[in-house]
């Protein structure tokens, strides 16, 4: 089946008929007509709906790209699909048939110069990649059973209690010589070993240090001389770190995702639109600022985003959980914040906020990003089958006013809160709440708006000031 019109133009003849074609096969495949899943942007699979619903949103919506492989609706998975003119594009389901060899020992090459100082590790994968899983079974080897597993359990979002059950009735399932982990516990450390681990960082309970390079081996903090334990060999505060470089390595060994990571220079439209960051004056400026860093499609441009939580849904209950996740801006729209590709690399978690000491604990994630913009890693590329160095660079943060000021270092509060403005910022106190108010924004539109006229609407007065860089802002609006 042809379904090259799913990356067509959503206003195009093509896309159309395309969208005409695709709800015919579902409405003939559907077990119950009304409630057929909807793979639009908007809907992302949560909704259900008849023939002329699906229509009505995908033509509005457009469809999920990589949802190339219609198996919520009725196809069976296939690795390889049809786009015509003698294209294919391999589904991110993973075939039973060929991701037992191939892919595992594809990330066996990958994962090699990770474990180079770890001999032990990497020959246990090694045996676990080439073990069958019994006697006899050609399909399945120890490693590929517990990560299709795995892959199951992560898209079904199964509890670990509910896996460990289902490996005990497996193992009484299958043939008594079978190596099938018998617990969740024992599946984990298995996936470790292949770029799934973290590392466990000591921390001051005063925020000063993290217990690492030179102060490793420290049982007190050098600044405030407190204890790094609460009680013998029980840690006073950690700080969990997800290493990142490891993770771009697996990513760019899959021929799918190697090929969205160059999305935004060879497939994205220019039509001066903003329809993505590669489209802002900033992706240009980093171009023409870094040539070396710009020409090469694969170095990665990264968000980070970071905000306070309350693991535990009580107010009462003061612990708080910092994650910090990073997001890739390389990939399309559709894909760069999606669940699978938005990557934890760390966890801060305490009795307190870190607040203006976050960058503490951000030191190890720091420590990869500044090596892989100075030096970069050498890194093999699945679908140009070459290697190449990968650098990588912070392209801007994602947060709130709060966490800004936590990131940035900037004072987000008092009468010159403004980072644009700063010493010109417009500020009136509100004396019965003793709170500031701001309500200078109108300067930064054209002098001609009819907003700067309104009075009754702001602060009773009409607007003639001029904005800080007046001249740029006005030729973007």
């Amino acid at each position: 089946m042809d379904k090259k019109w799913i990356f067509a133009n959503r206003f195009s003849r093509e896309y159309e008929s395309g969208v005409e074609e695709f709800v015919k096969f579902s409405v003939k495949h559907a077990t119950d007509r009304n409630r057929i899943i909807c793979p639009c942007l908007g809907c992302c699979y949560g909704k259900r709906g008849n023939g002329d619903v699906l229509r009505s949103h995908l033509l509005g919506n457009g469809i999920d790209r990589s949802y190339t492989c219609w198996t919520m609706h009725g196809e069976m998975s296939n690795n390889n699909v049809d786009l015509g003119n003698n294209e294919t594009y391999e589904s991110n389901e993973f075939d039973t048939n060929t991701f037992d060899h191939d892919r595992v020992d594809e990330m066996l090459d990958v994962v090699e110069e990770d474990l180079q100082d770890c001999p032990e590790m990497f020959e246990r994968l090694v045996s676990d990649s080439e073990k069958p899983l019994y006697d006899g079974c050609s399909k399945f080897t120890r490693m590929s059973a517990v990560l299709k597993l795995y892959n199951i359990k992560a898209r079904n979002g199964w509890s670990d209690k509910s896996f460990t059950d289902l490996l005990t009735l497996l193992i009484d399932m299958l043939p008594k010589d079978n190596v099938l982990p018998s617990r969740n516990y024992e599946a984990k450390k298995m996936l470790c070993s292949i770029g799934m681990s973290y590392e466990k960082i000591h921390a001051c309970p005063n925020d000063c240090i993290l217990f690492r390079n030179e102060y490793a081996s420290l049982n007190e903090c050098p600044k405030c001389n407190v204890s790094r334990y609460k009680k013998e060999f029980i840690l006073a505060k950690v700080v969990w770190y997800l290493p990142i470089i490891p993770r771009f390595r697996r990513m760019f060994s899959s021929e799918v995702d190697a090929k969205h990571l160059t999305w935004h220079k060879y497939d994205r439209i220019r039509d001066e639109k903003f329809r993505h960051p590669a489209d802002s004056p900033q992706w240009a400026k980093i171009d023409h600022d870094y040539p070396n860093f710009g020409k090469e499609a694969r170095n990665l441009r990264l968000a980070l985003s970071t905000d306070g939580m309350n693991p535990h849904g009580f107010q009462s209950i003061p612990n708080t959980v910092w994650p910090v996740i990073l997001v890739i801006y390389n990939l399309p729209p559709w894909l760069c914040m999606k669940r699978k590709f938005m990557m934890l690399s760390m966890l801060i978690s305490g009795r307190n906020q870190p607040g203006n000491d976050i960058d503490v604990y951000l030191a190890p994630l720091i420590d990869d990003l500044k090596h892989l913009w100075e030096i970069g890693v050498e890194v093999y590329d699945g679908y140009k089958k070459e290697n190449f160095n990968l650098r990588a660079m912070l392209f801007g943060t994602i947060n709130d006013f709060p966490a800004y000021g936590n990131l940035s270092g900037y004072s987000v509060k008092g009468q010159k809160a403004c980072p644009i403005c700063e010493e010109e910022t417009e500020t009136l106190r509100l004396e019965n709440c003793q709170k500031n108010i701001f309500l200078g924004h109108r300067k930064f539109l054209p002098s001609n708006h009819r907003y700067r006229g309104w009075r009754k609407a702001f602060n009773g007065k009409p607007e003639k000031g001029v904005a800080k860089h007046s001249m740029e802002n006005q030729k973007k609006l």
